[in-house]
């Protein structure tokens, strides 16, 4: 399994493989701003309008993993922020697909990232996650803390509920 972080140039051959990565999680229940139903199609609109417009302002930075070039899991790094917050980064879709789940690619992803933002001289990482969810405990394994939580923030993907969401920060 190889951690690669993509360049804008080769953004457009991996959309298939990234489109089917976000297809299968928010079928299997990640709460990641889609519900279903969730046809491939919206998938794919995803990746190819506000995430490829981003990438080519220069203003977002993808990692996937990769595995026989398959797209197993990604994760980006966003600092479209205010001028006052130039000195932060916010974690974007930590996915990582069902079949490749258990491998620790979550934590490689992560470190790929963090490292990423060091480099850039980022001082903060933020991001939101599902209160109680499985990734709000691999965050914590990375090193981020809770800043607080809001309950009924967001509707569930697949049931007919509303979760809280945990806001947490990483210090660098």
């Amino acid at each position: 399994m190889e951690i690669i972080e993509i360049a804008p140039a080769g953004y457009a051959d991996r959309i298939e493989g990234l489109t089917e990565v976000l297809h299968a999680c928010v079928h299997a229940g990640a709460s990641v701003n889609f519900i279903l139903p969730f046809p491939p199609e919206e998938a794919r609109a995803f990746w190819t309008g506000k995430v490829a417009r981003a990438m080519e302002g220069g203003k977002r930075r993808l990692w996937i993993a990769e595995e026989d070039g398959r797209v197993a899991g990604c994760v980006m790094l966003d600092w479209d922020t205010a001028p006052n917050q130039e000195h932060r980064a916010e974690v974007t879709k930590l996915l990582v697909h069902p079949d490749f789940r258990g491998r620790g690619l979550a934590h490689r992803l992560m470190a790929a990232l963090v490292g990423a933002a060091r480099g850039m001289g980022k001082r903060l990482v933020t991001l939101d996650t599902t209160t109680g969810s499985i990734a709000e405990g691999v965050y914590a394994r990375a090193g981020f803390v809770p800043a607080g939580s809001i309950p009924n923030f967001a509707r569930h993907p697949v049931e007919d509920r509303l979760e809280g969401t945990t806001y947490m920060y990483l210090a660098l």
